[in-house]
């Protein structure tokens, strides 16, 4: 399995600004955004493409175009956080969803949700922006993997060993872009030194949601 940390400036920036935890949602989304953007430029680097030819005010001349059999799949609920940077990036892109959830006892997802386009034959990028344990990818693979894709490729803001061994042991062939790689994962399996739960703080819920707390009702 090839894993690619994307060593950019403007990369290690934005990531700096997610990990601070006084970094409100509103903020919180926009830069999870923008560092999904820098993340996807380089996984969907060769890719397959297609000679065309345009007509430039000037003249005609040829080019190339990324093949139109893009699929993007978040897996819900942190992945949406990322899926809008690639439908900007890729307007006809096509996207299907995964719902899993970590059991906090025995930190295995379940699944609750499934919709997806059809994949057979084409480029998926698999949308997560946490891959702690590994168990979450790992599953979405093997669910897009049973409808016989050209390939998929796995995108995340950050990454702990664990989860990146589980995916080169059960899904060797499928590529992992990251942020970082980080140092290791706590009791909780929450990766560290990571940004806290990411899902709570792009939606502004939970406890360390980067909102402030709240007065006194009025009467």
């Amino acid at each position: 399995m090839a894993l690619t940390v994307v060593d950019h400036p403007l990369a290690r920036h934005l990531l700096t600004q997610l990990r601070d935890e006084n970094t409100p949602p509103s903020v919180f989304r926009t830069i999870a955004k923008r560092l999904t953007i820098a993340l996807v430029l380089e996984a969907v680097r060769g890719l397959p493409t297609v000679d065309v030819t345009v007509q430039t005010p000037l003249e005609e001349t040829t080019g190339k175009r990324i093949t139109p059999d893009l699929v993007a799949v978040p897996i819900l609920r942190a992945g949406l956080g990322m899926l809008e940077a690639v439908t900007e990036l890729f307007p006809e892109v096509s996207v299907g969803y995964v719902g899993l959830e970590r059991d906090d006892a025995t930190l295995r997802p379940t699944s609750y949700y499934e919709k997806l386009p059809p994949v057979e034959g084409r480029h998926v990028l698999l949308l997560d922006p946490m891959l702690a344990t590994g168990g979450s990818a790992a599953g979405a693979c093997e669910r897009i993997a049973g409808r016989r894709p050209a390939e998929i490729r796995f995108v995340c803001v950050v990454a702990a060993p664990q989860g990146v061994e589980k995916m080169a042991r059960e899904h060797p062939n499928v590529p992992v872009f990251t942020a970082a790689l980080d140092r290791d994962l706590n009791e909780k399996a929450y990766i560290l030194p990571g940004l806290g739960d990411f899902g709570d703080r792009l939606f502004g819920t939970g406890p360390d949601s980067g909102l402030p707390p709240l007065g006194p009702r009025p009467i």
